[in-house]
């Protein structure tokens, strides 16, 4: 059976800041959430349109230097862009390779942009960025049982105490 959400985060754990996807996913995968279902990987690939399937909707998250501290929330949708040939692609290429392939609308999605500063290889994961990781996991759980989450009642009846 296909959970009918999935969290997919990406990004270098050995690179600072931009483990915050992984670090994301894996703290969701911790609270052992009925109907989510947790993917994680260095990038995303045209591959990952596959794992779209059977979802009613999908939550990708990533470090982002760009975004507002503690981080972003927007619904986003299927584009064909420049990075569709380049070595990693948006998820709105992802979205846009799901409707070629499946010739139907893909899942509605959202992607979270957690604020990180640093890169750099082999630093940990900084101050400012464990605290917008916090954030937006807090985030998340009002994301997940907002308008079309279905899994709300048991995110209530599972979500761990905070730490």
């Amino acid at each position: 059976m296909i959970a009918p959400v999935l969290v997919f985060g990406w990004g270098n754990p050995s690179r600072g800041d931009d483990a915050l996807g992984p670090l994301f996913v894996e703290a969701v995968e911790a609270m052992k959430l009925p109907g989510v279902e947790c993917l994680t990987d260095f990038q995303l690939q045209v591959e990952h349109a596959l794992d779209l399937k059977g979802r009613e909707r999908v939550l990708f998250v990533d470090a982002s230097a760009d975004a507002a501290a503690p981080y972003e929330l927007k619904r986003i949708e299927a584009a064909r862009d420049a990075s569709f040939t380049s070595h990693a692609v948006s998820p709105q290429t992802i979205l846009q390779v799901f409707e070629a392939l499946e010739g139907a609308t893909a899942p509605p999605a959202w992607l979270l942009a957690v604020r990180g500063d640093l890169w750099e290889l082999g630093a940990p994961l900084g101050a400012c960025a464990r605290g917008n990781l916090d954030a937006a996991l807090a985030g998340f759980t009002t994301w997940l049982s907002g308008p079309g989450g279905k899994v709300s009642a048991a995110l209530k009846s599972s979500t761990p105490a905070a730490a």
